[in-house]
């Protein structure tokens, strides 16, 4: 197990590439179980959720490849088992139910872990493969279910609590874009990820329209054929490194992003009074940090509202921020972990439920602190970054997760970081 030594009060300058989507890549990586084609994954990020998923796809019977960041799959026959000992590790292994109640035609799936930011249940999946008319069994920790007549399409809502489900919505295109008769997909995410995964099966064969609205409809086809696939760039990662650029930058160029997946930040980052600026393709971005920076309000919402998966990284630049800011979860209430640690290192924050009062102070000074989920992590790399002093983050495991070599690319920017055995 490793932790993170950050050296603050230096600077960010330079740039990078910005990796591949976790949150693409998953769904995407399951979704080539939909045929006993081969199909070849670029761009594919080297973090750890994306290796254990590989590690399903291989227990699932799948011939599975890979060279730097590109994968190739040939599923071939598959199993409908998926093994308790890996799915337990990664909350989005929920993702390969859909694809194996297409193939197969049952599944048993264990329940899925992952970071402990609250309540996210699965009941959606499950009522997901429902409405398509499987039966549904929960016995002894594990989601068996079964379709004997194969799936059938239909019109189901995937509103949750907090809004859409972006795994959710997944799952229920996967398995119905080899359902018999048409599926409508009510109260969809709409997120990036869902387009380009769409993008991905429309590639294979699959008929869908209306992927990044509210409304996804779905013909089935028989079958679907292996392609070969380009993720769309990660844009929590590119936020992540925009915020760490307004915070400690001297004019930091990330390169591969979309510029219209990254609206939100953006428009954060200028209110805060930050510089950003676009290339015209849209695909390169610089920012620099703003002379008088002032607070902001943020509440998330599902896209192309700010994203929660932002947030904490957010709340760092904030801290360090003048004035008083708002800082509101409306789809992880209980997502502010990150804000107990962050007063370790002298941050003012008052969290009350969903929502968290933060005051900028002048500075941060280092201490000890412990990262308790993956983009709380990287919100405690961000605000050790503009501390005085050596912070040390405990279980490095978790940023390790979602961010590919962070340590590397802070390194590549100039940022004074070491990673060293705990």
């Amino acid at each position: 197990m490793d932790k993170l030594l950050v050296h603050g009060k230096g600077s960010l300058k330079g740039s990078i590439n910005i990796s591949g989507s976790k949150n693409a890549s998953l769904p995407i990586l399951a979704a080539t179980l939909l045929t006993d084609d081969a199909s070849i994954v670029r761009r594919v990020p080297d973090v750890s959720d994306t290796n254990y998923m590989l590690q399903i796809l291989r227990a699932l019977g799948a011939q599975v490849e890979r060279s730097s960041g590109t994968v190739r799959v040939e599923p071939g026959e598959i199993l409908p088992e998926a093994p308790y000992d890996l799915v337990r590790k990664m909350r989005a292994s929920i993702c390969v139910m859909g694809p194996i109640m297409a193939r197969v035609g049952r599944a048993k799936i264990s329940l899925p872990g992952g970071c402990v930011i609250g309540d996210r249940p699965v009941d959606l999946h499950v009522k997901a493969m429902q409405g398509l008319g499987a039966k549904v069994v929960m016995e002894g920790g594990d989601i068996i279910l079964s379709a004997p007549k194969g799936l059938i399409g239909a019109e189901i809502d995937m509103r949750g609590k907090y809004g859409p489900t972006v795994l959710g919505t997944d799952n229920l295109m996967m398995a119905a874009v080899l359902a018999k008769g048409t599926t409508v997909i009510n109260s969809a995410a709409s997120e990036p990820e869902v387009v380009d995964l769409a993008d991905f099966l429309i590639s294979m064969g699959a008929r869908i329209k209306g992927a990044g609205t509210r409304c996804i409809i779905i013909e089935g086809v028989d079958e679907l054929k292996g392609i070969e696939h380009t993720v769309i760039p990660d844009r929590i990662e590119a936020g992540t490194f925009m915020a760490a650029a307004a915070m400690v930058g001297e004019g930091v160029t990330l390169k591969r992003v979309r510029k219209e997946h990254l609206e939100a930040a953006s428009g954060k980052l200028l209110e805060c009074g930050h510089l950003v600026e676009f290339n015209e393709s849209g695909t390169e971005v610089r920012i620099f940090p703003g002379e008088t920076p002032q607070g902001c309000d943020i509440s998330t919402a599902p896209y192309p509202g700010f994203p929660t998966d932002m947030q904490a990284q957010f709340t760092a630049l904030l801290a360090i921020t003048p004035g008083i800011s708002v800082v509101e979860d409306t789809i992880f209430p209980q997502r502010f972990m990150h804000c107990s640690e962050m007063k370790r290192m002298g941050a003012d924050i008052k969290v009350d439920g969903g929502r968290a009062v933060v005051h900028g102070v002048a500075s941060l000074s280092a201490a000890p602190v412990m990262a308790s989920d993956l983009r709380a992590s990287a919100a405690l790399v961000l605000a050790a970054l503009a501390a005085e002093g050596t912070t040390e983050i405990n279980r490095l495991y978790h940023i390790d997760r979602g961010y590919e070599h962070i340590d590397e690319k802070l390194l590549q920017l100039g940022g004074a970081v070491e990673r060293v055995p705990a």
